[in-house]
């Protein structure tokens, strides 16, 4: 039937738990679908049209959801280690179930702003290079900022295992700081694109995806859902 899914589905992506537990949430009692009781777990509804509550709490059910995080130094951009706390171990149980994952990465080291969805049309559209998303960056630095460190960020810089990255920015933004901006996200790459100007990166920020700034309200390891506009910000090109 159209439209329709499985109830410990729906109640597992909204956040309730794993399907044997869902299973025995559905036993108890208090899982309601149209003010009626449903003690099968396995029951059908339409996620869109039922009214399902649990323990008299509606559950609200997005196939989607994206997330806005600050994400700290620290933590791994993975969603799942087993020696290392994630980014996932940042968000709260209601989204345990959702099969959310980092849209890109931020190395361990690296903080600033990362998203977080299950829609993998949409993230593939922020990382893809060919989409040409900008990704600003701030970067400190230790070294001497070559006067033409722009230029040379310009002209496709040459990596020295041989990758050659698309044009990039490079703007001094205090003694020892850059602005940088790049439109792919390959292993360790603003390090590695300043080491090949003689640069040593000491800490590095991410500020911005496209036309969508870090919210400045939130601190590291702080998060929140984006608005729709900001959904589509991400495509828009700030103006320079």
């Amino acid at each position: 039937m159209k439209g329709t899914m499985r109830l410990d589905k729906m109640l597992g992506h909204s956040g309730y738990g794993t399907r044997r537990e869902i299973k025995e949430l559905c036993r108890s009692g208090v899982v309601r679908v149209a003010d009626c009781v449903v003690k099968d777990s396995s029951a059908k509804i339409d996620p869109q049209q039922d009214v399902v509550t649990v323990r008299g709490e509606r559950v609200l059910y997005e196939e989607f959801s994206y997330v806005m995080l600050y994400k700290p130094a620290g933590i791994l951009s993975a969603t799942t280690d087993r020696m290392a706390r994630t980014v996932l171990d940042l968000l709260p149980q209601e989204f345990s179930g959702a099969g959310l994952f980092p849209v890109g990465r931020l190395d361990k080291d690296t903080t600033g702003l990362l998203l977080l969805t299950n829609n993998g049309d949409w993230a593939h559209r922020i990382t893809a290079p060919k989409k040409h998303v900008n990704k600003v960056y701030k970067a400190t630095v230790s070294g001497t900022i070559p006067a033409d460190v722009d230029a040379r960020f310009q002209s496709s810089l040459v990596l020295d295992d041989g990758l050659v990255c698309l044009p990039a920015r490079a703007v001094p933004s205090g003694a020892q700081e850059l602005t940088i901006t790049v439109q792919e996200g390959k292993f360790h790459q603003v390090k590695r694109m300043c080491a090949a100007v003689g640069l040593t990166v000491e800490a590095l920020e991410r500020l911005s995806i496209g036309a969508l700034v870090l919210d400045p309200s939130l601190t590291p390891g702080q998060w929140r859902r984006l608005t729709e506009r900001e959904k589509e910000a991400v495509f828009i090109q700030p103006d320079p």
